[in-house]
């Protein structure tokens, strides 16, 4: 990567305010990440619990410079939605990807990953790495 080319992350949560606490402790635990694009994309438009085509788009949008946009999802439709905004093809920008991770330890991975200058297949190998992550 170059230093004006991050991966950007996109954190799609069925809460905003989830969405966006998860993307500062992120940005916080990466120290700050100022570089590295986050874009938390949560609840729909009118503020409500679930996900929004519409917001991840604009998101996905907001944090592309052209290197890959890393995709993290919570729950279900979130997933689902993402997928099909992949399959219509021309919603995301190209180079998009959902990665399987878990939410809260796979956006921490895949910011400090990108803020390290990884490209998206080592931001996404790193947050997927955090399925094992042991707590006891």
């Amino acid at each position: 990567m170059s230093e004006d080319r991050p991966v950007g992350i996109v954190l799609v949560s069925h809460s905003a305010q989830v969405a966006a606490s998860v993307a500062e402790l992120a940005r916080g635990l990466a120290g700050g990440a100022a570089g590295i694009p986050v874009a938390p994309a949560g609840g729909t438009e009118g503020g409500g619990l679930g996900t929004s085509a519409e917001l991840i788009s604009a998101a996905a949008a907001s944090v592309d410079r052209g290197a890959g946009v890393a995709v993290l999802t919570d729950l279900g439709s979130a997933v689902l939605t993402v997928k099909a905004l992949l399959a219509e093809g021309d919603e995301l920008p190209e180079g998009t990807r959902l990665v399987d991770a878990p939410f809260v330890e796979g956006a921490v991975a895949a910011v400090v990953t990108a803020a390290a200058g990884a490209d998206l297949d080592a931001v996404e190998a790193a947050a997927a790495e955090a399925y094992g992550y042991r707590k006891v």
